[in-house]
Parts: structure tokens; C-alpha cells; sequence
């Protein structure tokens, strides 16, 4: 496989804005597709696009890896948004993000996070059905990118190399290499990322993210907010020992350094880039086994789909429902990444609706995490916002009366509602229980 080249890039956030448009040798830069909206692109991004910058719009709500197929308007708002940056190509992610619903005859329950698909047959089915039904709806090329876990599933049929190999082999999509998530799978699930890149089709690799990371109580998280560490340029050396990747990115989602550190990091990058001697194709392709080909026949993926759908939910609802754990999974590792996904609820919130942390001071998180701890995410970060402040209000808090109306007026500027009751609230809660009877 043949791709354009796209060089050395950098994930554009509003925060480094301005530092990533003064940084020399930037070739391209990477958006959360969810975050532009089509006819209002920020600034920084037109002015970047006007001096001929690719922007690829990297989406992280498809969940392709979910029992159900990808939501229409889902895939129209990727589409626009992938016209709309002259983007030569999207990216989205191997996970699933949601949980639930008509096949489980329970709620649908929403992770706000990236979680992993287990390396299954039926995963497999399902997850080849639904990128080439994303295929068919896309303007550009698909590539999809291996990510970052903290829990492994019981009984998994593959490796990450064989299970990528394979669906590249039956759908024809172009991959995104984390290697930074190879280096975290490497420390939290003992999995040789060295192995990882022999098995995988390297030919089918788009481009290459980099980020950086911290090791705690021997879990390495994933969080884009440190540099990017020694461990992680060694994936990156051992990738471009086997073949020259069309473009690698930088990406920096939190904690923003100055313009300098990053840099410094890209500098890093390109050196890294600048020592590589691949190895022929042939080579690098040396040890995978042959794939299946071959679309599943209409409707054959429903058996797997009903499986799939059962096992998700039963994991996503212990996640951040607080049912009983599955059995066979790592207990102390579903503690931790429960954890992990209501932190990041909280951070996500702060970041969207910056006015609640202000106004509720330094009782923010507590009183964000006592109330994640009971309500789980039921539409995305937006919706959870307003849910906590109503939760918030109903209960009487915060217990200052000046907080208390700051927050009742951002309340209703967002709802166009009256203050929240508990009467209403009450009324509510039944009525929801009864629907999802």
C-alpha cells in the first residue's frame, strides 16, 4: 500500500493554539472531529488551512468496536467534517465507547472513554461489518488506531498484531499507530510491542501518534499530559526500523507545556525519524499468518452481535454502574479503571463547563465524583454537566447561597428551564424507571 506522505505533525487544541502556528517544520496537525464544528472552524485552524496545513479530523465517538452499528448522523458529522478541513483522511478508533440498549434489554450506558474490544472471533465479525459500513458513508480513506488499556479480556482468540492484521486484510482500512499505547499495553498487559509490529501490517500504517505518559503503582496511564518518555521513542525506533510511516504526530491533550518543550519533543521525533532504516516490505510483513477475506454474508454478524453486546454491557455497566464485576477479569484493574473513567468525567466537565469549577471552588471534584459514583453518563459530557449541577441544586447545594445562585442561573441559561425542583425531579426518576423497565 501507497500513502501520501504527511510528514511531522502535532494535535491542535485551543490551549496551544496560537504556539502550534509559530512552531517550525509543523507539516500537519490532527483535530478531535467532535470538537470544529463545519461552519465555524476556529481561527487558528483557518488561518492554518489557508497557508496550505493538512488538518486530519480524528473522531473518538464512533465506537466501531461496539455491538451496534455506527449511528448515521454520527457518520454525516464525520463526513462534513472531513469535507469541510479538505482532510485527505479520517481517523476513529478499534474500541467501543457505549453499551446497552435493545439488544440487552437494559439502559444504554455511555464509558466517555475509549475501551477495548476483546480480540475475538466475534469482535472480529463485527468490528469488519461496521468499519466497512463507515467506508461506505466516508468521503476520504478510514484509518483506525490500536489503543490504550488498562483491563485485559478473559479469553482473548489473538494477539493485537494478528487481530490487526486481519482486519486490515478483510476491510482494506488503513491503520493509525499509537505507540505510545503499545508501550502502555506493554507495561499494564505484559503484551511485546516488539511482536505487536511483527505481526502487524505495516504497509497499512497512515500515519503514527507519540504521546507521553506516567507509570503509578505499576499501571502505566495514558494521559497526554507528560512528556513523552524514552520507552515510547524505542517503540517508535523499532516501527521505523521496519518502514518509513507517511506522517507522525505529536499529541499533547492536557497540562500544556510551553511552545519550547514542545518543540523540543518534535525535535526528538524527527530525530528518531531522521536514524531509520527500514527493512524491505517483505521483511516487515515476515510471520504474520494469512488472513480470512471476504465480507460476512447480510446479517451474519447477529449472533455475534447478540454475544458481543452482552459481554460490553455486563463489563461497561460494572465500570460505572457499580454492578458486580465479571469474574474473569482482573478485579483490582476494573477498580482502576473505574476509577480512572470518573476522574476523567470530572476533568472532561471542568474543561467543557469551566464556570463549575470556579464557582464550586476547591468542593468541585469531591462533589463531582460523589455524584458520578451514583449517576453514570447517559449522553455524553455536556448532558453530564448539566445533570450534576441539577443534582446539585435539587439536593441544595452548594450549601453557599451565593454559589448556589451562580449555579442555578448557569443552570438556566443552559436549560431555559426553571430552577430544578425535587418535586419535578422525583416525577422524573419514576418516569425514567418505568421506561426502562
Amino acid at each position: 500500500m501507497r500513502h501520501s506522505t504527511l510528514g511531522t505533525g502535532i494535535g491542535w487544541r485551543p490551549e496551544i493554539a496560537e504556539a502550534v502556528e509559530h512552531l517550525s517544520g509543523v507539516d500537519w496537525v490532527e483535530v478531535v472531529a467532535e470538537n470544529v464544528c463545519p461552519g465555524h472552524l476556529p481561527a487558528s485552524l483557518t488561518r492554518l488551512r489557508a497557508r496550505g496545513t493538512t488538518i486530519v479530523p480524528h473522531g473518538v465517538s464512533l465506537g466501531l468496536g461496539g455491538a451496534d452499528r455506527p449511528g448515521e448522523q454520527k457518520l454525516k458529522d464525520l463526513a462534513e467534517r472531513a469535507v469541510a478541513l479538505e482532510a485527505p483522511l479520517v481517523t476513529e478508533h478499534i474500541a467501543f465507547v457505549r453499551a446497552g440498549g435493545a439488544r440487552t434489554a437494559s439502559p444504554l450506558l455511555e464509558a466517555g472513554h475509549l475501551l477495548p474490544v476483546p480480540r475475538t472471533r466475534d469482535a472480529l465479525a463485527v468490528l469488519c461489518e461496521n468499519v466497512r459500513i463507515a467506508q461506505d458513508q466516508l468521503p476520504v480513506p478510514l484509518a483506525l488506531e490500536n489503543i490504550a488499556a488498562l483491563i485485559a479480556w478473559p479469553g482473548e482468540e489473538m494477539s493485537e498484531g494478528q487481530f490487526l492484521a486481519e482486519l486490515v486484510e478483510r476491510t482494506g482500512v488503513r491503520l493509525l499507530i499509537d505507540v505510545a499505547n503499545l508501550h502502555t499495553n506493554h507495561v499494564n498487559r505484559g503484551e511485546d510491542p516488539v511482536k505487536a509490529l511483527a505481526e502487524l501490517p505495516v504497509e497499512a500504517i497512515a500515519y503514527v501518534h507519540v504521546a507521553g505518559g506516567v507509570e503509578r503503582d505499576g499501571v502505566w496511564h495514558d494521559t497526554h499530559a507528560h512528556p513523552v518518555p524514552e520507552p515510547v521513542l524505542d517503540v517508535l525506533r523499532e516501527l521505523v526500523s521496519r518502514v518509513a510511516p507517511p506522517g507522525v504526530l505529536l499529541e499533547r491533550d492536557d497540562d500544556f507545556p510551553p511552545q519550547e518543550e514542545l518543540a523540543a519533543e518534535l525535535t526528538a521525533i524527527r530525530t528518531v525519524l531522521g536514524s531509520a532504516r527500514p527493512q524491505p516490505e517483505a521483511a516487515a510483513a515476515e510471520g504474520r499468518a494469512p488472513a480470512e477475506q471476504g465480507a460476512e454474508p447480510h446479517g451474519a454478524t447477529e449472533p455475534a452481535r447478540e454475544r458481543l453486546a452482552i459481554s460490553q454491557a455486563a463489563l461497561l455497566s460494572a465500570l460505572v454502574a457499580g454492578t458486580p464485576a465479571p469474574e474473569e477479569f482482573d478485579q483490582r484493574r476494573l477498580r482502576v479503571q473505574s476509577r480512572a473513567l470518573t476522574v476523567k468525567r470530572a476533568q472532561v466537565v471542568a474543561k467543557i463547563a469551566p464556570e463549575l469549577p470556579e464557582i464550586l471552588g476547591d468542593g468541585y471534584r469531591a462533589a463531582f465524583l460523589a455524584y458520578a459514583a451514583k449517576r453514570p453518563m447517559r449522553a455524553g459530557y455536556r448532558r453530564d454537566a448539566l445533570d450534576f449541577v441539577e443534582q446539585l441544586l435539587v439536593a441544595g447545594r452548594p450549601e453557599d447561597e451565593r454559589a448556589r445562585r451562580q449555579l442555578s442561573r448557569w443552570w438556566q441559561e443552559r436549560t431555559g428551564a426553571r430552577r430544578p425542583r425535587r418535586a419535578a425531579r422525583i416525577v422524573r426518576a419514576a418516569r425514567a424507571a418505568l421506561v426502562g423497565r
